[in-house]
């Protein structure tokens, strides 16, 4: 298994959607909220994500696909 740490930044819009939580059934990874600071108009989170590299690979393009922001936090993958 692989794990990687990213940063996700909210848009307005997408703040009250359940983005993490839907990665978490839709594809076969672990989510691990590291840090988050979520308000009403704006919102970030430091997430872990651990699984296959190909599962978490979708799952960040699912997320980006969402509207959501994605930084790599760490550039390693830690296995």
């Amino acid at each position: 298994m692989a794990s990687v740490k990213v940063r996700l930044t909210f848009p307005e819009d997408k703040i009250k959607e359940p983005i993490i939580y839907n990665v978490g059934h839709e594809f076969k990874v672990i989510t691990n909220i590291r840090k988050a600071d979520v308000r009403e108009k704006k919102g970030w989170v430091d997430l872990e994500i651990t699984g296959e590299p190909t599962e978490i690979e979708k799952a960040v393009d699912s997320m980006k696909k969402k509207g959501v922001k994605v930084d790599p936090i760490e550039k390693n993958v830690i296995e």
